[in-house]
């Protein structure tokens, strides 16, 4: 890099690159991995959700993790936004759990209403 101009040109890439926001057009699963999530067991969901996707070849979904979501008593959570649909929010998840969230939901449409924040409540 030696002008402005090419690192301008590096930093649109990166934004472009890290920007989830932009240009949507996949499903996004978002695991809650702060310290109340991890403890509760979000590591192993967030590595299920890796595992099902891989296995399944579902290129068009992005696995994320975040901070705390805010209800630390129902962790393990993972919110998933598909195009056009509302958010849901998946509570007291495990590796089990995720199976059937990926089959069911990601895969076919049909939300797990069983293991929603809705159902928990």
């Amino acid at each position: 890099m030696k002008t402005l101009k090419e690192l301008e040109a590096i930093k649109q890439r990166t934004l472009d690159s890290v920007n989830l926001r932009k240009d949507r057009t996949g499903t996004r699963v978002v695991v809650g991995m702060a310290t109340c999530g991890i403890a509760a067991g979000a590591r192993p969901v967030l590595l299920a959700f890796l595992e099902e996707a891989k296995k399944r070849n579902l290129s068009d979904v992005t696995i994320t993790q975040t901070g705390c979501i805010g209800v630390c008593r129902l962790e393990p959570m993972v919110e998933v936004y598909m195009p056009g649909e509302e958010k849901v929010t998946y509570v007291k998840l495990d590796a089990d759990k995720v199976k059937k969230i990926v089959s069911d939901h990601i895969v076919n449409g049909q939300v797990v209403t069983e293991y929603t924040i809705g159902a928990a409540e």
